[in-house]
C-alpha cells in the first residue's frame, strides 16, 4: 500500500502571522540553504519572535518543509482538483495543465530554485518526506487524472501512469532549467515562447517523433 498522502487531504490555508514567516523563510532558504538559516535570522527577517514561529511550527524541519509545499502546490493543487472535477477530455484538461505548471515555474522562480536544489541536493531522508509530504498531493492528482484518461481509451493503457506524469513534468522543467541558453542556440524559436514550447512538447508526448501514417 502507498504511503504518499491521500489527494483528498484537506487544504489548510495559513493565518496572516504564519504566511509572513513562510515568506521570511523561503527567501533566506532559497538564498543560503536550510542548513546555514537559523530561526532567529527567520524571526528577525518576519519581523516576529521566534516564540512566535515555534506557535505556528513546531520546529525547524517543519517550517521547512511548509516552505516547499506552499512553493510547491502555489494555484498548481486548485488547478487539479479543479480539473478532476470536470469532464471534458483527459488530454485537453493535462495541456491546460501542463501549460500552467511552466508557467507558474518561470512565475515563481525563487520558489522553483528552492525546490530544484532540495531535490538535487536533500538527503535520502529528506527525499522520502519530500514525496511523502511535499510532491504526493499533486503527483496523485495527476496519476489520477492519467487513469482517468487510459480506462477511457485516450491514452494508452500499456505504459505507466506514473511515467507518463514523469515524462509530462519533465520538459517544464528542463525548459525553465535551460531556457535562457536554449534561445541562443539554433533553431530554438520555442525558447522564447513557453506556450508554442508546451504545444510542441505536448504534441510530440501524444503522436512521437515517427512520421504520421
Amino acid at each position: 500500500m502507498s504511503n504518499l498522502p491521500s489527494p483528498a487531504r484537506p487544504v489548510l490555508v495559513p493565518s496572516e502571522g504564519a504566511r509572513a514567516i513562510l515568506a521570511a523563510a523561503e527567501v533566506l532558504f532559497a538564498s543560503r540553504g536550510y542548513d546555514a538559516v537559523s530561526m532567529n535570522e527567520i524571526a528577525q527577517a518576519a519581523g516576529v519572535s521566534k516564540a512566535n514561529i515555534f506557535h505556528h511550527f513546531s520546529n525547524k524541519k517543519a517550517l521547512y518543509l511548509e516552505v516547499l509545499r506552499t512553493a510547491c502546490s502555489n494555484d498548481s493543487a486548485e488547478l487539479l482538483r479543479e480539473l478532476e472535477q470536470q469532464s471534458g477530455p483527459v488530454i485537453e484538461r493535462l495541456q491546460r495543465f501542463v501549460a500552467h505548471h511552466l508557467a507558474s515555474l518561470l512565475r515563481n522562480e525563487r520558489s522553483a530554485r528552492l525546490i530544484q536544489r532540495e531535490v538535487r541536493q536533500g538527503s535520502d531522508s529528506r527525499a522520502k518526506e519530500l514525496a511523502q509530504q511535499v510532491f504526493g498531493d499533486n503527483f496523485m492528482r495527476l496519476l489520477t487524472l492519467i487513469k482517468a484518461g487510459q480506462a477511457q481509451g485516450e491514452l494508452r493503457a500499456d505504459v505507466e501512469p506514473a511515467l507518463i506524469v514523469v515524462l509530462l513534468l519533465a520538459g517544464n522543467i528542463f525548459f525553465f532549467d535551460a531556457h535562457r541558453v536554449l534561445r541562443h542556440l539554433p533553431e530554438t524559436s520555442f525558447a522564447n515562447d513557453p506556450a508554442d514550447f508546451n504545444r510542441q512538447a505536448m504534441e510530440l508526448l501524444l503522436h512521437g517523433i515517427k512520421p504520421q501514417n
